[in-house]
């Protein structure tokens, strides 16, 4: 189905910035090579980052992350752990430095960005150890950074959002580190989706930017020769989860049009029939990765609500 007239006028433009690509067709290495090129359309960061290397908790390799600490940080603030998109195979903190950047200027607390392994070279579970390592470091490091360990939140777009669902999830499971809260934007939660077994159904979702076939091509790195048929299936796929109970409040902002759009909200309706307050908020005529173009209204809007968001669930406790 041709979607194009359903696009806000103002984002349309990000089609043909992002053009079609076969990822199944060229070495992943060209791949993350081209999106590097796309990426560079970010704007650069407002705060500087600090380079770490912190060590795994799972026996795998120290894992790179990048601190960004606010000029003002707010007393008694908690920090976010946040983790970049990509669809699992793609992208780095390197190349995303504006967004974690901007929510730790404007929620006045310390935000970490994980540069975990991508797929396919290190499936499942390696990327999610990356993050749930950077979670234990980032909890130990509350005296030394001057923050809350009881408020930190997990954040992340598209695969980066997945990836923070399923640490919500993982942390539940392994007994720590608290999380107070998920911001999750257009999270990559369902590795059925545009398969053979999607439970969806949707004539308008997917035609642009992030595909029903580079899903396909994501998800099946990601995998490798897990089966997702023991406790952890969860932890891989987040719709996957049979219990959802006992998580943090999310938040979840998705687009109309965006591939995720069903996966996004049938993942609210389990969070709410769990028992877990769920703010969720949907764009009309907004694409995957819509927010790359940030003077659109449909952009500002939001950033605002994400951002707003970010300062509440961060934010000291009495606020």
């Amino acid at each position: 189905m041709d979607t194009r007239h359903l696009v806000d006028r103002e984002i349309a433009p990000l089609i043909d910035l992002f053009p079609r690509v076969d990822l199944e067709a060229a070495p992943i290495a060209e791949l993350r090579a081209k999106a590097a090129e796309t990426y560079s359309i970010l704007p650069p960061p407002v705060i500087v980052p600090e380079r770490l290397v912190v060590p795994s908790v799972h026996g795998g390799p120290d894992i790179p992350v990048f601190l960004f600490r606010p000029a003002d940080t707010r007393a008694g603030g908690g920090a976010i752990l946040h983790i970049h998109g990509g669809g699992m195979v793609m992208g780095s903190v390197e190349q995303m430095q504006a967004g974690p950047a901007l929510l730790a200027a404007t929620a006045g607390v310390p935000v970490v960005s994980v540069e975990y392994r991508l797929a396919p070279e290190h499936p499942f579970p390696a990327p999610q150890q990356d993050c749930h390592s950077a979670l234990v470091w980032l909890a130990g490091q509350a005296e030394a950074l001057g923050f809350d360990a009881g408020r930190i939140i997990v954040a992340g777009e598209s695969a980066g959002g997945g990836l923070a669902a399923a640490l919500a999830i993982m942390a539940r499971d392994l007994g720590g580190p608290a999380i107070a809260g998920q911001l999750l934007t257009y999270p990559m939660l369902d590795h059925r989706t545009g398969g053979d077994a999607c439970p969806y159904k949707n004539p308008t979702t997917g035609e642009f930017i992030w595909t029903r076939a580079s899903n396909r091509f994501g998800w099946r790195a990601l995998q490798g020769d897990y089966k997702a048929d023991d406790d952890r299936r969860g932890w891989f796929s987040p719709s996957l989860a049979e219990d959802l109970s006992n998580l943090p409040p999310a938040y979840i902002a998705t687009g109309s049009l965006d591939l995720f759009f069903d996966e996004n909200l049938d993942y609210a309706r389990r969070l709410v029939a769990a028992g877990v307050p769920v703010d969720l908020r949907s764009y009309a005529g907004a694409i995957h990765a819509f927010n790359a173009i940030p003077d659109a209204a449909l952009s500002q809007r939001f950033n605002g609500g994400l951002l707003t968001a970010a300062a509440i669930m961060a934010g000291p406790a009495s606020d």
